[in-house]
């Protein structure tokens, strides 16, 4: 079950688009066309009357309101049965993640005020290439890249840290143990005498996680399919609403046919980044078709041990450092307002996805 303000955002965002003005009043109504059960009914009434995340409940609604009157989208067609996928992973292979399907054609994911576009395993990016199934590692990601210099940061820390009855292993830890580990270490920093140790581990991950995943492309030969992937462009068009801090987006996703279309893929360049912990640097070159004009789309990919350090095995967190208004293939959706008005709203197109900050 998503969590309660994925919950609100999402359905108020489908609330919006069956032509009611008042949020309230929509969820009272309880429309048809939105299929939800009685405790989601109930559930979505008792957040809205207690005015939970009632900024971006608005930004949602009106999204929504959006999506209906956009000549891109619904047109003024009121749909007859919106369904939710209420955060449920979808059976096939598919790469964006679908929250709303109105009238069994129009996908919609929602994205609300979330910074990065994909938390997978590293073996799945970097040798598995982002597919849903396949042959890659599934272990734990620092073991298996940089054993030595992970080995060396575990003992500077237990020794820190006083816990000499933990093993001397790392592999060999289990959850309570690396838990009371995280909770005896500082928190958001290593110890001073475990800074250099550190350091190393970044390097080698880095360093490792770039050859694996540059091989991998190599052995594949796709690379334009995992720049696909790492916009998050499907099999078929979808659109995106969602909202930073500040505005609305409102983006329509081209699929890999549109995109062929309109731009022609040149190149995918790889390289491992000297940042404060193990990551990633990529960038991908491409020639607008209409223009010869080329244009570059830049992202990372952060390695990061899930729920804290030592705890959980490393996920690849991605980044896109590209503003959304500059990535090829997101076009904004039109709305009522003049061309003069629609021209400025896409000077000001936020990033969807932000400078999330570098914590060890």
């Amino acid at each position: 079950m998503p969590d309660d303000r994925t919950f609100i955002t999402e359905l108020t965002t489908a609330l919006g688009m069956l032509g009611t003005t008042d949020v309230a009043e929509a969820v009272m109504s309880r429309p048809r066309a939105l299929r939800l059960s009685d405790d989601h009914w109930e559930k979505l009434t008792r957040l809205i009357r207690g005015g939970a995340n009632s900024a971006e409940v608005e930004a949602a609604f009106e999204n929504g309101r959006a999506f209906l009157y956009s000549p891109d989208a619904l047109r003024r067609r009121r749909p007859i049965l919106i369904e939710w996928t209420g955060g449920r992973r979808p059976p096939g292979d598919e790469v964006a993640p679908i929250d709303l399907r109105i009238d069994h054609v129009f996908l919609v994911s929602c994205k609300y005020l979330s910074a990065n576009i994909a938390n997978p395993s590293p073996g799945r990016l970097f040798e598995g290439l982002l597919a849903t199934s396949g042959d890659w590692g599934r272990g734990d990601w620092y073991t298996e890249t940089a054993p030595r210099e992970l080995s060396a940061l575990y003992l500077e820390c237990r020794s820190w840290a006083g816990l000499f009855d933990l093993p001397e292993d790392p592999t060999r830890l289990d959850l309570a143990d690396r838990r009371r580990l995280r909770q005896a270490l500082p928190p958001r920093v290593f110890p001073p005498r475990a800074q250099d140790s550190y350091r190393a581990l970044c390097n080698a991950v880095s360093v490792a996680s770039a050859k694996r995943w540059a091989d991998a492309i190599d052995r594949y030969g796709n690379p334009e399919q995992v720049l696909w992937r790492l916009l998050r462009i499907g099999s078929a068009p979808y659109y995106l609403l969602g909202a930073d801090s500040k505005r609305s987006l409102r983006l329509r996703i081209s699929s890999p046919w549109d995109w062929r279309q309109e731009f022609r893929f040149l190149r995918l360049d790889i390289s491992p980044s000297g940042a404060g912990q193990p990551q990633v640097d990529w960038v991908a070159t491409y020639e607008e078709r209409s223009t010869r004009r080329r244009g570059e789309v830049r992202g990372h990919v952060e390695v990061r041990w899930s729920h804290g350090r030592f705890v959980h095995p490393p996920e690849a967190k991605i980044y896109l450092d590209t503003p959304t208004d500059e990535l090829p293939g997101y076009h904004q959706l039109p709305g009522r307002s003049s061309r003069a008005t629609r021209s400025a709203e896409r000077v000001d197109q936020p990033r969807l996805f932000g400078d999330p900050g570098r914590v060890p």
